[in-house]
């Protein structure tokens, strides 16, 4: 399976291949400050099932990830792990924005206390085990 996607302006374009190693959402504050959002929906890939056309900035958010963004319109499209293993893919960029649902919720130990969770999904306080 082959999915596309994204940034708002258009300057940046992807496509991952396969199907993803698994799909979450992340409650961390990092991600939380990364993204601007009270989480980050994303799918992990491979890091050599992506495909990346396009001027894109990195920012390393802590020892072990990088974001990426889209130069021009700023769009947040990754976490990059820079060790070459995966990459998450903000599940909103993708061309078909419903492609994936997510399956469970990570880092719920530093959920912004009026974000609810009431989708019965697993929930790890931290990542799973």
């Amino acid at each position: 399976m082959t999915r596309e996607g994204g940034c708002l302006c258009g300057a940046v374009r992807f496509t991952c291949e396969g199907e993803p190693l698994n799909v979450r959402i992340c409650h961390c504050r990092n991600c939380q400050k990364a993204m601007g959002s009270p989480f980050f929906a994303r799918a992990l890939y491979d890091q050599r099932a992506i495909t990346l056309k396009g001027d894109t900035g990195h920012y390393p958010s802590s020892d072990h990830l990088d974001r990426v963004f889209c130069k021009q319109c700023g769009t947040r499209l990754f976490s990059w792990r820079r060790n070459g293993t995966a990459a998450g893919v903000a599940l909103a960029t993708f061309d078909d924005r419903n492609a994936f649902a997510p399956t469970e919720h990570i880092w719920v130990s530093e959920k912004i206390a009026w974000v609810r969770l009431d989708d019965d999904l697993p929930q790890y306080p931290k990542g799973p085990t």
